[in-house]
């Protein structure tokens, strides 16, 4: 973003704000998505896989190993897991990130190539063009900002109240 910074908005060339905003900001979302799906699906693997695992073991907590009740245990230990998890992947969110990052990547990547191909509503004149894809790209990553200033808001609030908040997503 150097040349943005350096340069006031009317400076700012297409081929500047394609390189360093538009899929600068893609990529981030992409590579976001692709995180929150990868979190979200290791803790749901481990959590079906410990939540399936308990029934199977409670049928053998009779056995002793070297005189100690083991198999209660890590029957213990993985209604611990499962819990955990659970509550890990509520917190996180992570699912919903998921969705929400792929959402506005694809989104971006579909503003991209209607403007490449200078398909409406990015027809006309470049500059027409290029103020039109920087209203909608912006419009995109500010609700998506705007969304995570409402969630911090409500993290504040919902502690104070005991309420969990409702809105996701961080800032980029």
């Amino acid at each position: 973003m150097d040349a943005i910074a350096k340069n006031t908005p009317t400076e700012i060339d297409i081929q500047t704000y394609l390189d360093e905003r538009l899929v600068d900001q893609m990529n981030w979302y992409d590579q976001k998505s692709v995180t929150a799906q990868a979190s979200y699906k290791r803790l749901r693997r481990i959590e079906i896989f410990s939540a399936a695992t308990i029934p199977l073991l409670a049928g053998f907590v009779q056995i002793k190993i070297l005189g100690l009740p083991f198999i209660q245990l890590v029957v213990g230990i993985l209604g611990v897991i499962v819990a955990a998890v659970s509550g890990l992947t509520a917190l996180n969110k992570y699912q919903d990130l998921w969705v929400e990052y792929r959402t506005i990547a694809e989104s971006l990547k579909h503003h991209l190539l209607l403007f490449q191909t200078k398909t409406q509503p990015y027809g006309g004149s470049d500059e027409q063009r290029f103020m039109r894809l920087v209203t909608n790209v912006e419009g995109l990553i500010s609700r998506e900002n705007s969304d995570w200033s409402g969630y911090i808001r409500q993290m504040g609030e919902g502690k104070d109240q005991g309420k969990e908040p409702t809105a996701f997503a961080e800032p980029n």
